[in-house]
């Protein structure tokens, strides 16, 4: 049995992910900002380095390295329950890595947000 509500809230979490793939190629902390609560947690290791705090440390490390022009999106994966989500995504050539990204996200005030990001980022 499909559940409409459900198909409405993967409708709307695949239109957060597409601005949050524009967000990327364009540079844009701006158009990225409204996607995360102001609690947003990232979490990932850079090489040896865990990356790990605030989501100021996303746009900052955005800013530093600017726009992905040539983002690609591989395979992604959204998982809803209620008014908890999660996804999944593969993102090639993000300023010449590629990364595994993992969100989880909480419908506050029937709006998505996300609240962390954890990333995988692959060996070169």
């Amino acid at each position: 049995m499909n559940n409409p509500l459900a198909e409405d809230d993967i409708r709307q979490i695949e239109a957060l992910m597409v601005t949050y793939i524009g967000g990327g190629r364009t540079g844009s902390v701006a158009t990225l900002r409204p996607l995360f609560h102001e609690l947003a947690t990232i979490c990932g290791y850079v090489g040896p380095d865990l990356f790990a705090g605030p989501i100021e440390l996303f746009y900052d490390w955005h800013t530093e390295n600017g726009p992905a022009a040539d983002l690609e999106v591989g395979d992604s994966r959204i998982d809803v329950e209620g008014t908890a989500a999660s996804v999944r995504i593969e993102l090639h050539n993000w300023t010449e890595h590629r990364f595994t990204d993992f969100f989880t996200l909480v419908r506050i005030e029937g709006q998505w947000q996300i609240m962390s990001k954890v990333f995988y980022l692959h060996p070169e």
